[in-house]
């Protein structure tokens, strides 16, 4: 009886360890991006040294970080297939690089920076402590989730995104005990720190009727195959721009076509989070280009080398493309959004469930069964794609 309490108490440490740390950089993170993003909007001739900024992390990354420039991917094959510890200096690396990605106009997300982050300093704890393999798994998987849980907002869901992004067949069921520790552990860290979290505007849940599940169905289907084309045209624009022998031109490049781009259409409004289309979308019918430019827009920014993340440009998609479904769905544009703010990431990341809780928590929980019906739709439409190449 001693043993078992002693061994959930380790558990326990080691589980609020790894959230105190993927909250506290989550909250750096936050209050980085947040000046990034107030210092583009007010200065945005900087957009003009883009490719400057493109060709700085490319050459970090080159001559300093080859061994971490898979990202995400390296952290899944680490738990999957644990050879070595993740470096400490990939914490710097990507936080750097994002925020250069962002300040000069690059069209990028967040959270996987913040999943980077959470795991790689989750994994310093084998340094200090003695760790088993099956542990440092475990651990791995809670910095994964505290990291997301942490920089959305939203602990319930970063409990279960770590566990759904691996699905490992075979864990304890003490992972889960883990997981929601280290979770709630890095979202309270980011409360007391008082990170600079989205919040969202509320909108109406109509009454359900099988009219209504009908519709959302079928907007899952469109959502699903926003989210396959997103991951083939990302994975295709990485692999294009792969013929570059020497990588730092590619992000060099890119950075002039963006520019030239945002140039083409007069707006800038796809540069960066683009948080306020989101809110906005959520109310008025958008335009059918917005989702489009911005898969294009991302596509080209993480496809090339620039560092940030997909979750919140694939929820600027599923968002903007569900607002404009209203326009022929006979659903309220506010409901549609909510679904396609939560289906779309969910099928380029496979994590339904978790998308589907993510919206509950940030719109309530009124939006369940409609959140849910989308998020599995738009999963088994978008098939094998993924945004993670690691992903099994």
């Amino acid at each position: 009886m001693i043993k078992i309490s002693s061994t959930y108490l380790r558990w326990a440490f080691l589980s609020t360890l790894s959230g105190l740390l993927s909250g506290t950089a989550g909250t750096l993170f936050l209050y980085l991006l947040d000046w990034a993003t107030k210092t583009r909007d007010t200065h945005t001739e900087i957009i003009w040294l883009l490719p400057i900024a493109g060709l700085l992390i490319g050459l970090i990354y080159h001559h300093f970080g080859k061994d971490i420039s898979a990202g995400n991917t390296l952290i899944l094959e680490e738990i999957h297939d644990p050879k070595k510890i993740t470096p400490l200096y990939m914490t710097p690396f990507i936080l750097i690089g994002t925020i250069l990605t962002h300040l000069f106009g690059g069209s990028a997300g967040r959270e996987g920076t913040a999943v980077q982050m959470g795991a790689s300093l989750s994994d310093q704890l084998s340094h200090i402590f003695k760790i088993s393999p099956e542990e440092r798994k475990i651990l791995l998987i809670a910095g994964t989730g505290a990291g997301f849980g942490a920089a959305i907002g939203a602990p319930v869901a970063g409990m279960l995104f770590g566990m759904e992004v691996i699905w490992l067949k075979k864990i304890r069921l003490i992972a889960w005990f883990q997981c929601l520790i280290a979770s709630f552990a890095g979202y309270y860290t980011t409360i007391f720190l008082h990170a600079p979290h989205t919040h969202y505007p509320a909108i109406v849940i109509p009454s359900m009727s099988l009219k209504l599940l009908f519709f959302i169905a079928l907007s899952g289907i469109v959502f699903g195959l926003a989210a396959r084309v997103f991951c083939i045209l990302t994975h295709g624009v990485e692999k294009i721009f792969s013929y570059l022998s020497y990588p730092p031109l590619r992000p060099f490049f890119a950075g002039f076509i963006l520019i030239g781009a945002y140039q083409l259409i007069g707006t800038y409004q796809y540069a960066g989070l683009g948080i306020s289309t989101i809110q906005h979308a959520l109310h008025i019918p958008a335009h059918y280009t917005d989702p489009a430019l911005k898969t294009l827009f991302t596509a080209l920014t993480v496809g090339s080398g620039f560092k940030g993340g997909e979750f919140i440009p694939l929820v600027f998609i599923g968002t903007t493309l569900g607002s404009a479904l209203s326009l022929i769905l006979p659903v309220s544009c506010g409901l549609l959004a909510v679904a396609g703010f939560a289906a779309v990431f969910g099928a380029a990341a496979n994590t339904p469930i978790a998308c589907t809780l993510m919206a509950m928590e940030l719109f309530g929980y009124e939006v369940a069964p409609y959140a849910l019906l989308a998020c599995v739709m738009s999963y088994y439409v978008s098939g094998r794609h993924s945004i993670y190449k690691g992903q099994r």
